[in-house]
């Protein structure tokens, strides 16, 4: 007998070949049962606690495999598809899961039987070549002519958007204000200019866009009482600087014998402060706005002279109030002249909720809105912002790319059968791949009608039919639980959503086939592990 040769570091795992394919192909459908269910618009949300007790109740697939704590490093590249569809486009996250999963899942046999990965990964790459082109070949381009045209297509494309979310039912008055909220940005739609501000309590229906700057009253000092609650044509001084007593003396240390001396300190300290606010007051500033607290001394000046103050305001309003009313941000009250003020049209102070908020309207370049979203309960709230995001997202990249095609599952199941077509006219193994895959596309559809509770073979049969025959934009009615034309029914989504969602999950399943071996070092300290290390059943079990 041959000693045993230890090329590797005891209690390293390694496990390779078939079986290890095969398990992370497992490991991936099992993170595809967690998400599949929240497809479409009658998906189900999830109730997610983390460690900590905090409940999130969600539909958004990247929001959900954010929050699964996944362990295994195969099923760990749905999760980043999922994200980076998330970043990349903001909406079709359940989808990209969906896709990827499915691939794999249609290959699976292939693999089992003992097809080699790499001719699986060629049909693979193959397929989505065909399907990019097609869907560049069919996108509907729309013309960018009259603003009412692009607006009402905006709109359809953020309620799509929204069918799937929590706030269904108010996706009319929504995708209004999202699409409102989209096109008051500049040029290059940056997100962090659409401010969103949620306020427990009340209904749905009362959230409003402030086009402007709107933030929370700050924290207040003794004196605000007195200080006038809205302006016309006001300016605006945006500051960072404390404006309080005991922010003059920084660690300095005095040494003084009589009380005389010490009054001249105390005086000195009162001095400085009093010269701030009068530099800011001559500026002509009547809102005053500032990073750093300002102190009651300063509120009750400030006060009596008919000015507005904020102290604490946090860091991304006072950047956006920058945006949106000019000006700059002081540092110091030395130089402070009407040049570097910002200035708009109205400022109030409004109750909302049980809050008060400071709006600033009329801004000269506003480039900047606000959403004052108000709602029952605090996840509801979450949700809520969430599923604007999205909407916000969507109606961006409509904006970015002016094509789209359309949704529930039309355009996936056009693709499956220029798949089909296209697998009849080769020879070889590629020919059952390509089909494989055309299958593994009505995953979409399938799922819709699943979470519908609609007979999906029935629908499909018809769909297939539709397909064939040339109905290219036919897909799952939900409302009727039938099919219909979804490009007249208005269920719209941009086009660079289907291409991105494809190409991220063509990419995943092929980067899974790839790997045929896990090799895992043991952490430092850790006893070697006993039995057949990364089997299934790790997935929510005791932490690696």
């Amino acid at each position: 007998m041959q000693p045993q040769i230890v090329l590797l570091k005891e209690g390293t795992d390694t496990s390779q070949g078939k079986p290890q394919l095969i398990s992370n192909i497992n490991a991936c459908q099992s993170i595809v049962d967690a998400v599949r269910t929240t497809l479409g618009p009658r998906g189900m949300d999830k109730l997610i606690v983390n460690s900590q007790g905090k409940a999130t109740i969600s539909n958004d697939g990247a929001t959900i495999m954010k929050l699964l704590d996944i362990v295994h490093p195969a099923a760990k590249t749905l999760v980043d598809i999922a994200k980076s569809q998330d970043a990349e486009v903001g909406d079709g996250t359940t989808s990209v899961v969906l896709l990827a999963g499915e691939f794999l899942k249609q290959v699976k046999p292939f693999i089992e039987e003992g097809v080699h990965p790499r001719i699986v990964i060629k049909a693979i790459r193959k397929a989505l070549q065909l399907c990019m082109e097609k869907i560049n070949e069919m996108a509907v381009r729309i013309e960018k002519q009259s603003k009412e045209e692009q607006r009402t297509l905006l709109e359809k494309c953020a309620a799509t958007a929204m069918s799937s979310k929590l706030i269904h039912q108010q996706k009319d008055f929504f995708s209004k204000i999202v699409v409102d909220a989209v096109l008051s940005l500049d040029e290059l739609l940056p997100l962090n200019m659409i401010g969103i501000k949620k306020v427990a309590g009340g209904s749905l229906e009362e959230s409003q866009l402030v086009s402007g700057v709107a933030f929370k009253k700050t924290f207040s000092y003794a004196g605000f009482e007195m200080a006038p609650k809205s302006y016309e044509k006001c300016k605006i001084a945006l500051l960072n600087i404390e404006l309080e007593l005991k922010a003059e003396r920084d660690n300095a240390e005095i040494r003084v014998d009589n009380v005389k001396e010490y009054q001249k300190v105390v005086d000195a300290e009162w001095q400085i402060l009093y010269n701030k606010l009068a530099k800011i007051h001559e500026s002509g500033a009547n809102v005053v706005l500032s990073k750093l607290p300002i102190g009651d001394v300063a509120t009750q000046y400030f006060a009596d002279r008919n000015m507005f103050c904020a102290g604490r305001v946090p860091d991304e309003d006072l950047k956006r109030t920058m945006k949106a009313c000019g000006g700059a941000v002081m540092t110091t009250a030395n130089d402070i002249k009407p040049s570097v003020l910002g200035f708009c049209e109205r400022f109030e102070e409004r109750q909302v909720g049980g809050d008060r908020f400071n709006l600033f309207q009329g801004c000269p370049n506003a480039k900047t809105s606000t959403l004052i979203l108000r709602g029952g309960a605090e996840q509801f709230l979450e949700e809520t912002e969430r599923s604007l995001h999205d909407a916000i997202m969507i109606v961006r990249r409509t904006i970015k790319h002016d094509s789209v095609v359309a949704g529930g599952g039309a355009i996936e199941m056009e693709l499956s059968k220029v798949l089909r077509d296209y697998s009849r006219t080769i020879a070889g193994k590629e020919q059952l791949l390509i089909a494989a895959i055309a299958k593994g596309l009505e995953v979409i559809p399938r799922q819709l009608c699943d979470n519908a509770g609609f007979d999906a073979t029935n629908i499909l049969n018809k769909l297939r039919q539709k397909h064939a025959q040339g109905g290219q934009w036919y897909g799952v009615d939900i409302t009727k639980e039938d099919i219909s034309d979804n490009f007249e029914q208005c269920v719209w989504e941009p086009s660079i959503i289907k291409i991105n969602a494809l190409t991220a999950a063509a990419e995943a399943a092929c980067m899974i086939l790839s790997v045929d071996e896990t090799i895992k070092s043991p952490k430092a300290g850790e006893p070697p592990m006993a039995g057949g290390g990364m089997g299934m059943g790790r997935g929510m079990g005791r932490p690696m």
